[in-house]
Formats: C-alpha cells, sequence, structure tokens
C-alpha cells in the first residue's frame, strides 16, 4: 500500500465553514497523529465502527474515532481538527444519517475510500414499538412515528453483514495486507455468530417477551429473538415522552409482567427512575454500546453485549 501524505485541501476549509467552525490553521500539526502512520489511516465516526475497523484491521491499520469515549453520538459536532484529520486519512468508516455533521463532513471530503455502513445492510422504519406489539399498538398523536433506525450493530446478524462489507473495503482499498483482512473478518463474523446463538438460546424461554427502555435503540435485537421493545422515547435518546405514553406503558407493564424499566449509561436516568417509581417497577441497565466508559459492563462490545443478555434474561425472566 502507497500511503501518501495529503495536504489539507480547500474542501476541508469549505466544510469548516458550512458548519461554522472557522479558521484551519493549526490542524495539519494538530491531525499528524492521526494520519501520516505508514499504516492504513481509518477515521471511524464513533465506538461501533471504531470496534470494527481495529477487529479488521488489526497490525496494519491506523484508526482515530471521531466521537470521544463518553460522548453521545447524536450530539456530536465535527470540529476543524477532526476535519483536517479526514482529510488525511486513507479510509472513513460511518453510519450515515445518525452524526448529521459526519454526514455533511464526509460528502465533502476527498477522502478516496467512503464506507457507510448503512449501505452494507438492511435498515427498517421503527417507532416507540417494535417487536410482537407493534402491529397492535397504534401510535398516538405526536409521539415519534419512526425512522430508519440506525442502531444495527445491537442485532449480530446486522453487524456481521456490516463487518463482511467492511472487510471487502479494506481488501480493495489496501490489496497489500488483503488476506490478513480477510483472515480478522472471518474470525470477527464467526464471533458474532457465536453471540447470536448465546442471545437465541437465552431468550428462548423467559416469562414475558416485552421489555421497557427509554430509548428505541433495541428494535432491531427485539425483532432478532422475538421480543418486544417498548421505548419510552422514540430513536432520538433526549426526546420527552408524552404524558399518554407513560400511561400506557404503565397500564402495559401490568398486563405483560413487565418489572424493568431500562435506561442507557451516556444518557440521564431520570426519566427511566420516573417511569419505574410510578409504575412499581425496577431498574437496570440496557447498554446500546453507543461508546465504552467506566460505567460500561465492559471494556469492549462483545463484554457489554453479554451483559445486555444476563440483564435480559433477568428481567423476562428466562428459565
Amino acid at each position: 500500500m502507497n500511503v501518501r501524505r495529503r495536504l489539507i485541501s480547500g474542501s476541508a476549509v469549505a466544510v469548516a465553514t458550512a458548519l461554522g467552525l472557522g479558521a484551519l490553521s493549526a490542524c495539519s500539526t494538530d491531525s499528524a497523529a492521526a494520519a501520516n502512520t505508514g499504516k492504513f489511516d481509518v477515521v471511524a465516526s464513533f465506538y461501533p465502527m471504531t470496534f470494527l475497523a481495529e477487529q479488521i484491521g488489526g497490525s496494519h491499520v491506523h484508526v482515530t474515532s471521531l466521537t470521544t469515549p463518553g460522548q453521545e453520538p447524536h450530539d456530536l459536532e465535527i470540529s476543524p481538527q477532526q476535519i483536517a484529520r479526514l482529510e488525511e486519512s486513507d479510509a472513513v468508516l460511518y453510519l450515515k444519517n445518525l452524526q448529521p455533521s459526519v454526514d455533511n463532513a464526509v460528502a465533502q471530503s476527498p477522502v478516496k475510500t467512503k464506507i457507510d455502513a448503512a449501505s452494507l445492510t438492511t435498515l427498517e422504519e421503527h417507532g416507540n414499538e417494535v417487536g410482537g406489539h407493534a402491529a397492535a399498538h397504534d401510535t398516538h398523536e405526536g409521539e415519534e412515528s419512526g425512522g430508519k433506525d440506525p442502531h444495527i450493530w445491537l442485532d449480530p446478524v446486522r453487524y456481521a453483514q456490516v463487518a463482511e462489507g467492511v472487510g471487502k473495503a479494506f481488501e480493495k482499498a489496501d490489496p497489500d495486507h488483503a488476506a490478513d483482512y480477510r483472515k480478522n473478518t472471518a474470525a470477527l463474523v464467526k464471533r458474532l455468530d457465536d453471540l447470536n446463538t448465546q442471545f437465541r438460546s437465552g431468550l428462548a424461554n423467559t416469562r414475558t417477551k416485552v421489555f421497557i427502555t427509554t430509548h428505541a435503540a433495541f428494535g432491531y435485537l427485539a425483532e432478532r429473538y422475538g421480543l418486544t421493545e417498548e421505548a419510552i422515547n422514540g430513536l432520538d435518546p433526549e426526546s420527552e415522552p408524552s404524558a399518554v405514553r407513560v400511561k400506557d406503558l404503565e397500564k402495559l407493564a401490568e398486563a405483560d409482567g413487565v418489572t424493568t424499566v431500562f435506561y442507557e449509561t451516556l444518557v440521564s436516568d431520570k426519566t427511566a427512575k420516573t417511569v419505574a417509581n410510578d409504575a412499581g417497577l425496577k431498574t437496570d441497565v440496557l447498554d446500546p454500546i453507543e461508546g465504552i466508559t467506566k460505567k460500561s459492563r465492559g471494556t469492549d462490545y462483545f463484554a457489554v453485549q453479554e451483559a445486555n443478555l444476563k440483564a435480559l434474561q433477568q428481567a423476562l425472566g428466562a428459565k
């Protein structure tokens, strides 16, 4: 692979100006650690993309994430330094429609290899209710009616499909190391297949199939394993639920034997605790794995997913 130095082009300045981010005067120095490493330099948009790039690329890649640990990825506003980092990279791996500022920067960047994870699998429209109950309930006026759900990485099967696509893109962009990328991709897909088996067997026999979350991030996971996700909020973790929605969830919890309201690590648990207290339920963490922090129940994707499985088994009364 010929890793060449790329100067910061006028397009980077244009992106920064369009986003109201000011000048790029010191960016080439700031981004030196991220690019020109002698490796295949990949900029990843947030943790699930970073994890894929690291697992598939192995020792041949240098990966930089645009979203810092603990930062809510939906809220990311890309900085001039990050635009410069993107300019000097060999590839960018992102998930379109999750982070608008990243989408804008990638669209205007001259980076040759642009990998959109959303194009490597199928996306569905999800609202507050996904799974067995979704067809039976009407969405109340004023609630989020749904949209293309970007949370594909929480379904091990879809995440494996994305991994295979990323592996092929790496092989094409850096053919000198294609054999290693192919081997690493196969190993990662095997682990994801095993994780899928764990979830399928672990959730096959449960007392209830319904779970309540604050953030509608687990729709694909619910559909994959025959569950129903009832979200207090929609796809936006910061949105506020209606009073009608909260009352409906209290009734549903009683009817379906729901014991737990799940919240996530990167967003306030206030709403979850309010709903749980009103309905006499417990709270617990179900992590959408948008970032790994000290609060995470594990140090990587697989460890956190295994913790998610245990939390679901307990809340659903797995037998």
